[in-house]
C-alpha cells in the first residue's frame, strides 16, 4: 500500500505473476490495508459497474459519520480514478489525485470516509468493482459536479464526458460547501480515531 498525497487515500500495487495460462495477483489483503490505515475495512456492500468509454461517475461522497470508505479496482479495461479532498478544514482541501486503474497493472485504490470519489472510463466495457464499508443510503449520499472549474480535475482530452442527469445537475464544490453538505476535516478525524480504536 502506497500513501497518496491526500491523507486517507492509498494505492495498492500488487505483484502480478504471469505464466502461459494467464496471470495471478492478490488484489486485496486485509492485513496490508489495516496496517496502512490503522483499522480493518468493514465490508458492508460490494458494487460492480460496467461503463462505456467516456462515462464519468462522481464526484460522490456520503455524510460523516459513517460515510463510506471504498476499495476500488478495475477488473476489465481502464479508468482514470480520482480522489478529491472535500473535507472542509483539511490541509489538502480542494485538492485531487488521479490514479489509472486497469486490467494490466491491476492497481486498486482505497479512500477513507469523507473523501470524494469519481472516475472516467477510458475504454468501452470498463468494469469496476468497489468494496464499501457501508451500504448505500440515499438520504446520506451527495455529489459534486465533476466538471466544476474550481476543482479543475484534469480529465483526459479527446474523450467526451458522459454524465448521468444526477451528476450533471450536482452542485459545484462552493455550492455544496454553502449548503452545508461537505464533511468537516475535524469530524472525519474524530471518526477515523473511533475506527482505529475498534481495530
Amino acid at each position: 500500500m502506497r500513501q497518496l498525497s491526500i491523507e486517507g487515500a492509498w494505492v495498492h500495487e500488487p505483484k502480478v505473476f504471469p505464466d502461459s495460462r494467464g496471470s495471478f495477483h492478490e488484489w486485496f489483503k486485509a492485513s496490508e490495508l489495516s496496517e496502512a490505515v490503522g483499522h480493518t475495512l468493514r465490508l458492508a456492500q460490494a458494487n460492480f459497474s460496467v461503463s462505456s468509454r467516456g462515462t464519468l461517475r462522481g464526484v460522490h461522497f456520503a455524510d460523516v459519520p459513517p460515510s463510506q470508505a471504498k476499495y476500488v479496482k478495475c477488473v476489465r479495461g481502464a479508468v482514470l480514478d480520482v480522489i478529491v479532498d472535500i473535507r472542509v478544514g483539511s490541509p489538502t482541501y480542494k485538492q485531487w489525485e488521479a490514479v489509472r486503474l486497469d486490467d494490466v497493472d491491476h492497481h486498486a485504490v482505497y479512500l477513507a470516509e469523507g473523501l470524494g470519489h469519481a472516475f472516467m472510463a477510458l475504454t468501452d466495457d470498463a468494469s469496476v468493482s468497489y468494496l464499501c464499508s457501508e451500504g448505500y443510503a440515499p438520504g446520506r449520499e451527495h455529489g459534486i459536479n465533476p466538471l466544476d472549474p474550481e476543482l479543475g480535475i484534469d480529465w483526459p482530452e479527446g474523450i467526451t464526458p458522459l454524465l448521468s442527469d444526477k451528476d450533471a445537475a450536482a452542485p459545484s464544490l462552493a455550492e455544496a460547501e454553502e449548503q452545508g453538505l461537505l464533511p468537516s476535516y475535524e469530524a472525519c478525524q474524530a471518526y477515523y480515531a473511533q475506527l482505529r480504536a475498534r481495530g
